[in-house]
């Protein structure tokens, strides 16, 4: 995928936060992975941080704690509409810097961030190589990279499978997933530890799910299908009038 089909499906917050939404609505697991993901940053007063891939900001709502104890605090997007919704929440804490970037061009010197975020974005990088050469040179020698994505065993591939008999062209994407990030970032750091997060969508209203599929640009041939055929098929599979999606999360720390 590249960088202008990222920024169109990113050009606004709308499809990522009702994709949230299901997450949060639905969600066995009622940490959140968000919350989750936050538990194990380990970020001490004074430190240096960058986020890339900051999304909608939602991440940092309420730790208002740890913003406090930065040094520094960049969060970064491709997307400007993103950008200015991170900004919006945000808006009260007026440390906090805002930059337009691209992880495959980093625009800092050499080893500048005590730790660096890159969650659910690196599997979108048209040049992962690139991309992990640039964390590595602006982390600290003794800095952190944290990095949250998927497996190759969760909501994609559970609703790929359920419009089997569709003709549907595959939409999952194997660029950074659970199962092959650790070989990749251990190309560029000694020490990477996987966590899995576990969770399951239990979902009452296929409408929602419905909208979910609608919102993912790699959906496109499921997009296509009327809403009607949408519903059947969801409806089919439903135990008592519950959906049971299996998701697959989790993080990677690398050092």
């Amino acid at each position: 995928m590249n960088n202008e089909i990222i920024k169109e499906q990113y050009s606004t917050a709308d499809n990522l936060d009702l994709r949230i939404s299901i997450h949060d609505k639905y969600s066995v697991n009622r940490q959140g992975f968000g919350n989750w993901i936050f538990f194990h940053y380990q970020i001490s007063e004074g430190m240096s941080v960058l986020e890339l891939g900051c999304g909608n900001g939602d991440m940092w709502l309420g730790k208002d704690d740890v913003i406090g104890r930065c040094s520094r605090l960049v969060l970064s997007d491709l997307s400007e509409g993103m950008l200015n919704a991170t900004k919006e929440k945000l808006k009260d804490h007026n440390g906090i810097e805002y930059r337009l970037i691209d992880i495959q061009d980093i625009p800092f010197p050499d080893d500048e961030f005590d730790v660096i975020i890159a969650n659910m974005m690196l599997y979108h990088v048209p040049d992962l190589s690139k991309g992990l050469e640039e964390v590595r040179r602006v982390l600290k020698d003794n800095g952190t990279f944290y990095c949250a994505t998927y497996g190759e065993n969760g909501m994609t591939e559970y609703i790929e499978l359920l419009f089997d008999d569709f003709p549907i062209s595959r939409a999952c994407n194997y660029n950074f997933t659970l199962q092959n990030g650790k070989e990749k970032l251990m190309r560029y750091f000694p020490d990477v530890q996987r966590l899995l997060y576990e969770d399951a969508l239990e979902v009452t209203d296929v409408e929602d799910m419905i909208d979910y599929i609608y919102s993912l640009s790699g959906f496109s041939d499921l997009r296509d299908l009327p809403r009607n055929i949408l519903r059947s098929v969801l409806e089919q599979n439903m135990q008592n009038g519950v959906l049971r999606v299996p998701k697959e999360y989790g993080m990677f720390i690398a050092r």
